[in-house]
């Protein structure tokens, strides 16, 4: 690694917000005049009520800082914040100094289904379908999807402003996308602008432009391999 030209650092969910979170340490191992850049792919998981008004995730998140004595890894943690906040992706961000590429779809399956609409969350299943898939979302529940949606955009909101980290939010129902050649590069992989993630993400990675690739709203997006599922993600 001490000859290395470019190196590329990746990782899908829990593996995109370790991305995140390792990003700077893995461009410290690595020379200084060489091209080193992070991909996070379905890792911005969203601080937000779910449908009951409770923080699901943020409490599972203050756990894990709490058990691992993290706060103090985080510079942008104060000492007014939930120990759970320093752990989402919107915090994290904010001492990164490494270009990263946020790949994620704006209605994040798992999100939706552990994170929005967890199962406790309710006890009359009347997610239960929507839950599984999109397109048996009714209108009152589109309508939580899209305000989720604007959250997810809201987060990004000054990451847009940095012309050296690249951005491929699609309106699609599903989770990590980079993993299945289908969706990450082929005739039928979902695009944004004309564009797949594969190439944005060789645009961005090569600085042969700018990358900011937002999509319309669901279900404007006729590209999108939407999940259906038997059953929900497992939390």
């Amino acid at each position: 690694m001490l000859n290395s030209l470019q190196a590329f650092l990746t990782g899908c969910s829990a593996g995109g917000l370790a991305t995140y979170i390792h990003c700077d340490g893995f461009r410290a191992l690595l020379p200084k005049d060489s091209r080193v850049k992070c991909l996070a792919d379905g890792g911005f998981f969203l601080d937000v009520e779910d449908i009951s008004k409770q923080r699901t995730l943020r409490a599972f998140y203050s756990d894990v800082v709490r058990l691992q004595d993290l706060k103090r890894k985080f510079l942008h943690c104060s000492s007014s914040m939930d120990p759970g906040q320093c752990f989402f992706p919107r915090e994290v961000v904010k001492d990164i100094r490494t270009p990263v590429f946020i790949l994620n779809p704006a209605y994040d399956a798992w999100q939706v289904q552990h994170v929005l609409a967890p199962e406790a969350s309710d006890p009359q299943h009347s997610w239960q379908d929507c839950r599984l898939d999109i397109t048996k979302c009714s209108p009152e529940q589109l309508q939580i999807l899209q305000g989720f949606r604007e959250e997810l955009h809201d987060a990004m909101r000054e990451i847009k402003q940095k012309k050296d980290w690249g951005i491929f939010i699609d309106s699609c129902f599903i989770h990590c996308q980079t993993l299945n050649s289908v969706t990450w590069h082929s005739p039928s992989s979902p695009r944004v602008n004309n564009k797949t993630m594969a190439e944005a993400v060789g645009d961005w990675f090569f600085d042969r432009r700018e990358v900011k690739e937002l999509d319309c709203k669901y279900p404007c997006n006729p590209t999108c391999h939407n999940l259906v599922f038997s059953k929900p993600f497992k939390g």
